[in-house]
């Protein structure tokens, strides 16, 4: 689900996103089921995030793009050692991030 986003509406989060800190830091232990789990309650807590990698850097591309995938969630940037992941809320009343929309074309 890394892909469902326009690229006026990923610059939109990653600038929402500026003044968030990191909720979530992956470690030595890679995407395992402790990570997963809190970036799940995290992503349903708050839907816009930032995941710190404090290891595993050099893979951090591919692991934020699995990451993403395997929560459902969209892949807004990679800023240094830090991905920003969103995911709406399932109950359009209870969304908090609002993505602009571009009228037209």
């Amino acid at each position: 689900m890394s892909d469902g986003l326009a690229g006026y509406q990923r610059r939109a989060l990653r600038a929402q996103a500026h003044a968030l800190h990191p909720v979530v830091q992956i470690g030595q232990e890679g995407l395992g089921a402790t990570v997963l789990r809190a970036v799940e309650e995290a992503l349903a807590a708050h839907e816009l995030i930032k995941v710190r990698f404090v290891d595993h850097k050099d893979d951090r591309r591919a692991l934020s793009a699995d990451l993403a995938d395997r929560c459902g969630a969209h892949l807004a940037g990679l800023v240094g050692h830090v991905a920003i992941l969103y995911r709406p809320h399932a109950d359009p009343q209870r969304r908090r991030v609002h993505l602009p929309v571009r009228e037209g074309g």
